[in-house]
């Protein structure tokens, strides 16, 4: 009879050890991770890793901390698991205070903008909420809506271009409903006042045009969003390449003009934020999924194709299955303190500027339909020739680069004359292993 009372308390202590060796990863798991989608002109990111303010670059992870500061030629936007989207003007700086996630699975966001303008465009879902702090206001979302919020040395506005936002400061809460501006004075204790309309900006249209580029192309695709957890990257996975089914290894994406010689792991940077140390950023325009989940597989043939997956990991360093030979699988700088790391040709900097090009010719075996608008690097080349297909450069759209592929000029345009892309960001993370019997031996992790 004695030996369960002394069980009772032994299976107790046992319990509560569990329970606090199990806090660091139940902490961990409530840290969330966010991407830096695109980036024009100059723009200014702290990683919150004692390095302060350094030059940002596309793909950047963002994580509760992080701050970001547009100069007078710099934009950027911020891309949540969700969907939701933050983009900042010139001459902004914005702090994101929190990322985190509920027991329940409910993401909490706290963004404070500092100065300057910033659009929010929120998608979250019923157990979100999204808090932009702007002076002593705070916005509190918990419903889609859409809208601007601008700041300065003595005023502040809030214009509500889609949906509502309900609004907390020392003149107590209220609601801006659509297309209604609240304007505060902040010299006057906030004191505000709601007019039912809004004044234009000379940044909506760059709003508008970035959103139409996520709602355009998310949902097109071969390959169905529901296999999707997330929505990040989402559009530029459609936009940049397109799914296959491999014989032997079912669904892979593969971007566009990738050749036999494509590597995706040529570019990028070796990043270190406080918490997953050292973390590989592509340099690819859509360099974001591809090198947070699922692995890169090389079959004979094809090239290297993404495997989508492991949706529960998120990795630091890429995973590889059947690599060719002689391939050296990305590995973290053994030196360098919290220095970011270049890998191959530089990532994404402002100079690099991008172009559209349209296929005006056939498209055979590049797997790009006639008329397509594609995004290039900004190459000294105008007019290259792909096979079948005629590649003429235009206007600078979207801000991204493709960069150069192995053995190519630092210009994006080998000697074959192919129009090249460059190499892959974050790592891919650990998944399950793909539907095939490729040897995994020789991948390092």
């Amino acid at each position: 009879m004695s030996t369960p009372r002394l069980g009772i308390p032994v299976l107790v202590l046992a319990a509560v050890i569990c329970g606090l060796l199990a806090l660091p990863a139940m902490a961990s798991s409530q840290a969330r991770i966010v991407r830096l989608s695109d980036v024009e002109g100059t723009v200014q990111i702290d990683r919150d890793a004692g390095q302060g303010y350094e030059r940002a670059f596309l793909n950047m992870p963002i994580v509760q901390g992080t701050k970001l500061w547009t100069k007078e030629d710099g934009r950027a936007e911020v891309e949540f698991e969700d969907g939701t989207v933050v983009r900042i003007v010139p001459n902004t700086k914005i702090n994101f205070s929190e990322l985190s996630l509920r027991d329940s699975g409910g993401k909490l966001n706290t963004l404070n903008l500092q100065e300057g303008t910033a659009y929010v465009n929120f998608e979250g879902k019923k157990d979100d909420e999204f808090v932009i702090n702007f002076g002593r206001e705070s916005a509190r979302l918990t419903h889609p809506a859409h809208f601007r919020v601008e700041m300065d040395d003595a005023e502040a506005t809030l214009a509500v271009l889609k949906g509502s936002v309900d609004l907390q400061g020392p003149s107590g809460s209220f609601e801006v409903g659509k297309k209604q501006t609240a304007t505060f004075d902040l010299a006057d204790n906030d004191r505000h006042e709601i007019a039912k309309n809004f004044e234009q900006d000379p940044y909506d249209n760059w709003d508008k045009q970035q959103a139409q580029y996520h709602d355009r192309y998310f949902n097109n695709s071969s390959y169905s969003n529901s296999n999707y957890p997330y929505s990040y990257g989402v559009s530029d996975l459609n936009y940049y390449g397109s799914y296959y089914n491999v014989p032997g290894y079912g669904n892979m994406w593969q971007p566009y003009f990738a050749g036999p010689g494509f590597d995706p792991f040529m570019n990028g940077a070796w990043c270190w934020y406080p918490g997953y140390g050292y973390t590989f950023v592509s340099a690819y325009p859509w360099g974001w999924m591809p090198y947070r989940y699922g692995t890169w597989v090389f079959v004979p043939n094809f090239g290297w194709g993404w495997q989508p997956g492991g949706w529960n990991t998120w990795a630091t360093i890429p995973r590889t299955i059947n690599p060719p030979n002689r391939f050296v699988t990305p590995q973290p700088p053994v030196t360098g303190g919290r220095q970011t790391v270049v890998v191959g040709h530089p990532p994404v900097m402002p100079g690099n500027a991008p172009r559209r090009v349209m296929i005006t010719q056939g498209s055979a075996g590049l797997g790009i339909p006639r008329g397509t608008v594609r995004n290039l690097p900004d190459i000294s080349q105008r007019v290259a020739t792909q096979g079948t297909a005629t590649v003429r450069t235009a206007a600078p759209t979207r801000s991204v680069w493709m960069g150069p592929s192995s053995g190519s000029s630092s210009r994006g345009m080998g000697s074959s004359g192919r129009v090249s892309a460059p190499s892959p960001h974050m790592s891919a993370p650990h998944s399950s292993a793909p539907s095939h019997s490729a040897p995994a031996s020789s991948s390092k992790h």
